[in-house]
């Protein structure tokens, strides 16, 4: 099955299950979510496998466990390619259009201690500061968990606190509700953002590694 772009009806379905996120209302267009979010996903990352990997597509159920939020359905369908523990490429279409990413989402402690040893390296923070750079002039948007305060251990006029505040790193671009998104051009946006964002994750891949 070939990528032909994510049908209207995936954002619509996602728009109604924000609004009813019930296993009536689940059940009754399950085959909706079939049809026009999962295959047209599992098509998507099937074509850009050959480059990045395989991807794992998250289950559309919530784990409510430990959360004050007991609707049961994700609103949104992600797929995530992993190049190291936690870092790799991210795709989701959800009611606010497409989005894609690359990064890190959450650092362990021995991970976090070996990514913040690097950005205090002399060579190889300033590495990553330019990367970042040029990713946000291109377009992209930093982002990632911060801690309010300086981390233990670094001072706080150290020259690139505010990296050292990361408790993740990631890059991000919105495509939105751009018509593109409903055609097979969607497969080229997807893989110029995850080659835009790849020097990041290699960079974290590389350092962050214990």
């Amino acid at each position: 099955m070939s990528f032909e772009g994510f049908p209207s009806a995936a954002l619509d379905f996602y728009d109604d299950l924000e609004v009813d996120n019930t296993k009536s209302f689940w059940e009754a267009h399950k085959t909706t979510y079939q049809s026009a979010v999962l295959e047209p996903m599992k098509a998507l990352t099937k074509e850009l496998e050959a480059e990045f990997g395989a991807a794992k597509i998250f289950r559309p159920y919530k784990d409510v466990r430990f959360s004050k939020d007991k609707t049961p359905y994700k609103t949104h369908q992600g797929a995530f390619v992993a190049v190291a523990p936690q870092t790799g490429y991210y795709v989701e279409v959800s009611p606010r259009g497409v989005r894609t990413g690359g990064g890190c989402y959450w650092f362990e402690p021995p991970r976090l201690a070996a990514f913040r040893q690097a950005i205090d390296h002399d060579r190889f923070g300033p590495e990553l500061e330019r990367l970042l750079r040029s990713a946000e002039r291109r377009g992209y948007e930093v982002g990632g968990d911060r801690l309010k305060t300086k981390p233990r251990g670094f001072d706080a006029d150290h020259p690139r606190i505010e990296l050292l505040k990361h408790k993740s790193l990631t890059l991000g671009r919105m495509i939105g509700f751009e018509p593109v998104i409903h055609t097979p051009a969607l497969l080229d946006l997807v893989r110029a953002d995850w080659r835009a964002t790849r020097p990041v994750t290699d960079w974290i891949g590389e350092h962050a590694a214990i």
